[in-house]
């Protein structure tokens, strides 16, 4: 049976080469990715900000009803194709999408790193020299050694980052409704040179795609769950977080077994407790061994006196 740990976690990421939080208060954030430095909203900044002037190439205005919105003001020219970044062996090209992102989640960092350390890493063609991560990859620990390499099933994967860091264990299947994202998540592949990587890329309703995968009686060594507050399927499915989500982890946990590494949900942008999502994955794998363990995402501004600036809630469940 699955224990479920009492404290919450703090995973919280730092800065590296290509992305840093700068500075944040006062309901903004500055960030930096690569050249470029932009200002976005961030309502959990509720300090003042350490510096007094913000230098920015440009800022996402919100707009002004319920439902969001908003456009870029720039200052400076920012390529609108978008430019190249890199985190550990993966590229990626960051962009200003319509949606205030830039292409790709930073908080996520810590998590591709936990996750990398549950999967047994076996070596595969197509890394980038000259970074952490790239060349020879270590072998896995006697604990962790299974046959074969590790399959990963990442759900609502967006423009493959994460897909991408973890194609080093072994076969990942990308599933996201948007063909868009799909498609840049494939040129960020070949931009990585890990185009012949074993990935499966497909556009499709992730809770649909889960329940089929429960019926062909498929299973994976680790599920990356990130789903939106609200969205749309590619027919035009509706998909509601309080109303979906304890359906899907119902087939994801079907998709698991006393063998797999972990299930990782996150979730932004909602009014509920990483205590609830821990509740509800105890619910689903009390048959299970291993640990189940909650808490938020942050990251950490950079420089003397740093905060820690909490981006989204977490719930995992690892294996033993």
């Amino acid at each position: 049976m699955a224990d479920l740990a009492g404290q919450s976690l703090i995973m919280a990421g730092e800065g590296w080469a290509d992305y840093g939080l700068v500075d944040s208060g006062g309901g903004r954030k500055l960030e930096r990715y690569g050249l470029y430095r932009f200002i976005r909203p961030e309502p959990q900044a509720l300090w003042s900000p350490r510096f007094a002037q913000w230098n920015a190439d440009g800022e996402f205005v919100p707009g002004s009803d319920e439902e969001g919105g908003g456009r870029w003001q720039f200052a400076r020219k920012v390529p609108a194709e978008g430019w190249p970044l890199a985190w550990n062996d993966v590229r990626f090209t960051a962009q200003c999408t319509p949606f205030r992102h830039l292409g790709f989640f930073p908080d996520m960092a810590p998590v591709w790193e936990w996750m990398r350390e549950r999967l047994s890493p076996l070596p595969l063609a197509g890394g980038v020299g000259g970074g952490p991560g790239s060349g020879a990859v270590p072998a896995p620990s006697p604990s962790r050694k299974r046959e074969g390499a590790m399959s990963t099933l990442n759900l609502f994967g967006y423009t493959g980052v994460g897909t991408l860091a973890l194609s080093r264990c072994g076969p990942v299947t990308h599933v996201d409704a948007s063909k868009k994202s799909v498609a840049q998540a494939r040129e960020n592949a070949a931009l990585s040179g890990m185009a012949e990587r074993p990935i499966r890329w497909l556009v499709d309703d992730a809770a649909k795609f889960a329940a089929r995968e429960v019926r062909r009686g498929n299973r994976y060594d680790g599920i990356i769950l990130d789903p939106p507050k609200f969205g749309r399927g590619p027919a035009n499915e509706t998909w509601r977080l309080e109303e979906g989500l304890a359906s899907l982890i119902t087939d994801c946990r079907r998709l698991l077994d006393a063998n797999s590494r972990f299930l990782f949900l996150t979730v932004y942008a909602v009014r509920m407790s990483s205590l609830a999502l821990a509740g509800l994955l105890a619910e689903h794998f009390a048959d299970l061994p291993g640990t189940i363990e909650h808490g938020e995402l942050a990251i950490a501004e950079e420089g003397e006196a740093s905060r820690l600036l909490p981006t989204a809630i977490f719930a995992r469940w690892s294996g033993d």
